[in-house]
């Protein structure tokens, strides 16, 4: 057995529990080296997760497909779109990694889930496919001709790409100007706008980074949308900001907030490892009111709130940090 083999056997254990003693948040772990190792082999371990029973994981093996932009995951993303037996959360996530990976080959697919009875999974689609659409347009193609990902502070493969002006991560002051908060603000939070403009606003604020930035995105919380919410709450992860902290311990702690939102706030809150967390994360994880999806994800958040706080060099066996759909998103 070669040793690039035997590697990905090892972690495709873990990430399948074969053993049936692997802590979720170690299967995250297996998971995302798996993810970083972007091969066939790779890729089919993972799809072997989706018999799982956690939406959690599943949800996570969904977003890791489509970040490794490899059209050898389409046939499992679809099986799983289609599946409307599957948790929603996980389906979105099916969706969502079409759009990451942005074959054409999706477009009549994506089409067909435009009517779903599921709210989630039908805004997940109209999104997948304007970002295809943006991919293929004049204007997508010249940025990913003109950019490498060494030009983006955030390397991971969005639902949308920023607003145009603020493409290329941290923007310099004038584009700031041109591309003001308040007007980003305005466009996240219209429910006029199609939901792909209202990304694209969302992640121009991510970029921007700033405190106001941070107070902007978090009016969208007030929104309707469990999804939008949950890409909210993602990009939060992300930006790693302390300041975003009270808004995401809110929306952990409403209990009639959507599953797909507070589990994303707290993978969020786990990513920016601050100390006034962590009771929250152990609390939700054990509470007997807290769903299953919500207590994994305060499991996994610990462990990424641990690594925060200790002086490991890197997450997941040296290779990335958990961060999701962020799940995701």
């Amino acid at each position: 057995m070669s040793a690039a083999k035997e590697t990905i056997d090892g972690l495709e254990r873990q990430l399948l529990n074969t053993a049936g003693d692997v802590p979720l948040h170690n299967r995250f772990r297996a998971l995302f080296t798996l993810k970083s190792l972007k091969s066939e082999a790779a890729i089919a371990a993972i799809a072997k997760g989706f018999k799982d029973e956690s939406a959690l994981l599943k949800h996570e093996l969904a977003y890791c497909l489509g970040q490794m932009k490899d059209p050898l995951a389409l046939p499992v993303l679809q099986e799983v779109l289609a599946d409307v037996n599957e948790d929603p959360m996980v389906r979105h996530e099916a969706a969502e990694a079409m759009g990451a990976i942005s074959s054409e080959s999706s477009i009549p697919i994506l089409k067909r889930y435009l009517d779903d009875p599921n709210r989630s999974v039908r805004e997940t689609c109209e999104i997948a496919l304007a970002k295809i659409e943006w991919d293929n347009s004049p204007e997508g193609r010249d940025n990913h001709s003109s950019h490498t990902p060494e030009d983006r502070t955030y390397t991971s493969i969005d639902p949308a790409p920023p607003t145009s002006g603020l493409l290329k991560g941290k923007p310099a002051p004038e584009d700031i100007s041109r591309d003001s908060i308040e007007s980003l603000k305005a466009a996240l939070t219209d429910p006029a706008l199609p939901l792909f403009e209202r990304y694209r606003a969302m992640f121009a604020l991510r970029n921007i980074g700033t405190d106001e930035a941070v107070d902007a995105l978090a009016s969208g919380f007030s929104d309707d949308s469990a999804l939008f919410k949950h890409e909210i709450a993602f990009v939060f992860g992300q930006l790693l900001s302390p300041h975003s902290v009270p808004a995401l311990l809110e929306v952990l702690r409403n209990t009639q907030e959507s599953d797909m939102v507070r589990h994303e706030a707290a993978e969020a809150l786990g990513g920016i490892g601050t100390p006034e967390v962590l009771p929250h994360l152990k609390e939700w994880m054990v509470r007997e009111d807290s769903p299953r999806v919500v207590r994994e994800s305060c499991q996994v958040a610990i462990d990424m709130w641990e690594y925060e706080n200790s002086d490991q060099f890197q997450y997941a066996d040296g290779l990335e940090k958990v961060q999701a759909v962020q799940v995701g998103a």
